[in-house]
């Protein structure tokens, strides 16, 4: 994920190694929250896949400042990234889900409306599972585990509603 947050944040401009961080925070910390020390090798492994450039540039104050951007080989990888598909585990997937959809405007019309579908079919599966054993009276489910379904219940409708919304104006804005 921290490859897509970085192609996605110097898809916009370009920005240096801690320029790049803060971005990071600032766009996406209520999802993801990436450590300082997991961006240095993500840049390493994106430029030796050639996603990126660096360029180095000298400051007034004297200080050596590298500055990365994107290639086009980057911004195919950025769209593989977030159309790659998501995790099985429910909790991963909310999380990654969020990131994606978040990074959605980059993609083309029909490339958002297959993440869209994907991330929707999977959110359903979720949602109907933890309803089946919240139903399910020979699981034996007790009293917290109830509440804590019913909530799982409702934030994968709410989820859903969201990326309907999203669907409605995918299709609205290629009109």
């Amino acid at each position: 994920m921290i490859e897509l947050l970085i192609l996605y944040i110097i898809l916009k401009r370009d920005y240096t190694m801690y320029s790049i961080q803060k971005r990071i925070t600032d766009i996406f910390a209520p999802f993801t929250n990436p450590s300082f020390g997991a961006i240095k090798p993500a840049l390493k492994r994106l430029g030796g896949k050639e996603c990126l450039t660096s360029r180095k540039i000298m400051s007034d104050g004297g200080k050596l400042s590298v500055y990365y951007e994107i290639t086009k080989t980057g911004v195919n990888e950025l769209k593989r990234l977030i159309l790659e598909e998501l995790s099985e585990n429910p909790h991963q997937f909310l999380a990654d889900a969020r990131v994606k959809l978040s990074c959605a405007d980059c993609l083309d019309k029909d490339e958002r409306e297959r993440l869209f579908f994907s991330i929707k079919s999977k959110a359903l599966q979720f949602k109907n599972y933890a309803q089946n054993i919240m139903n399910d009276e020979y699981k034996q489910v007790g009293f917290y585990q109830k509440i804590i379904l019913d909530n799982t219940v409702c934030e994968y409708t709410n989820f859903i509603s969201v990326i309907e919304g999203l669907e409605k104006d995918n299709v609205r804005n290629s009109q």
